[in-house]
């Protein structure tokens, strides 16, 4: 299957201007280079509702300019942010940083903990929420500050209270980032002076089961951590990362949603570093809007041939997040070579920059986003899932299913219902 070329680059004078008007006018641009989302946006609101798209083409959608605003409202918090920061990055004995959240916001977690733990030289992990209930003296540090940092689009899944509740007694600082003003998270801990929150844009509190705007900007909300001391510089990151979002909109939107309706049974996706988290997150995407018919899974590029390469078929989708550094690179695009030389996969997407002319095949897309350097690897997940989120969501289409509720039978929901916490003695 040959894939047409994209549309050529928009002028970044002119995203930027689009970047700050209403959604609304951004999807109405966006439909005017876009014939997928231009055919969706064509009908009627209830139209949409009734196909089960409306939320979920919006939020995706409209992710670079709730980008622009997290990165310039988030940085109002900092005060309060670097407080709890400075126990345990402060003088005295370092501390631990502990990312936690279920599903999609652990992957966000996982985003994360690579380069913050390289840029703030303290220990930094992201460990599920569940797991902090269950196991929390094996997975919390035996010693020293701890700040919990708990994701949260809702603040209202039982785990989320739960872990906090479970360690109201202990000396561990709680930083709160959720999309939900009105969650249990956010407005449960209002009067206690060891839990920090920082509450995101309405907007990025997705109506649709699957997350996508929440987990993207829950991202872009945690890197603060890493740039507490420079706000115009988290600032400016925000801004590039907007400018590319918009134009992998623009440019790959109808390749994606071609090479979503190729013919493929499973979707492997691989990433290094923080991207691995991409990988979590991008396969969970396909693996939820798809009610899972089609069967995914993540992997590291290394991790790939002990064992789960065999899982790589002729009919295996194979997402690529190319890391911009040199020497990961090169792993990288060995293995990815490697598929090559054996004829395993059906097609490639490969995501990154200056992607090297024969990586990818006739029947591959290459997303390739110049400037993506510029933001380097640690800034790169939320492109990465947006283009897992855009192939999530036209196969969802494809087969027949509803993006907002794509679970029918309601297998799984928006917000995990309640269930006991038992506590121990």
């Amino acid at each position: 299957m040959a894939l047409p070329a994209p549309h050529s680059v928009t002028p970044a004078a002119e995203v930027d201007s689009r970047l700050r008007g209403s959604v609304d006018d951004w999807l109405a641009f966006l439909g005017g280079r876009s014939v997928e989302v231009a055919r969706l946006l064509g009908a009627r609101p209830e139209e949409q509702d009734r196909a089960g798209y409306r939320h979920t083409l919006r939020e995706i959608s409209q992710q670079p300019l709730t980008w622009l605003e997290t990165a310039e409202g988030v940085p109002a918090r900092l005060p309060a942010i670097a407080a709890a920061l400075a126990h345990v990055t402060g003088e005295g004995q370092p501390g631990t940083i502990v990312f936690t959240g279920s599903g999609s916001s652990l992957y966000a977690g996982e985003c994360l903990s690579p380069a913050l733990q390289a840029k703030l030289r303290v220990p930094v992990h992201a460990v599920a929420a569940g797991e902090v209930l269950t196991h929390p003296s094996g997975w919390l540090p035996p010693a020293g500050p701890c700040l919990l940092v708990s994701l949260a689009r809702s603040g209202n899944s039982p785990e989320s209270c739960g872990v906090l509740d479970s360690l109201r007694d202990s000396e561990v600082r709680h930083l709160v980032i959720t999309c939900n003003g009105a969650g249990r998270l956010a407005t449960s801990y209002n009067d206690d002076p060891r839990v920090t929150t920082v509450v995101l844009n309405d907007k990025t509190c997705d109506r649709s089961l699957v997350m996508t705007s929440s987990f993207t900007n829950m991202v872009l909300a945690g890197q603060i951590l890493g740039q507490a001391r420079d706000a115009a510089g988290y600032r400016a990151r925000g801004a590039t990362l907007a400018r590319l979002g918009a134009e992998l909109l623009l440019r790959y939107a109808d390749p994606l949603a071609r090479l979503a309706r190729a013919e493929y049974r499973s979707a492997v996706y691989l990433g290094s570093g923080c991207r691995y988290g991409s990988a979590r997150e991008s396969a969970l995407k396909m693996l939820e809007m798809t009610a899972g018919e089609v069967t995914t899974f993540p992997e590291t590029y290394l991790g790939l041939r002990h064992g789960p390469m065999a899982a790589v078929d002729q009919g295996a989708l194979v997402v690529c997040f190319l890391s911009a550094d040199p020497v990961v690179r090169a792993f990288e695009v060995d293995l990815i070579r490697e598929l090559d030389r054996k004829k395993l996969g059906a097609a490639k997407v490969i995501v990154g920059h200056d992607v090297p002319a024969d990586l990818g095949g006739s029947g591959d897309l290459v997303v390739d986003l110049p400037g993506l350097e510029a933001v380097s690897d640690e800034a790169a997940p939320v492109l990465d899932v947006l283009v897992g989120q855009l192939l999530a969501f036209f196969r969802c289409l494809t087969i027949g299913l509803r993006p907002d509720m794509p679970s029918d039978d309601g297998v799984i929901s928006r917000v995990v219902e309640d269930f006991a916490i038992h506590r121990r003695a």
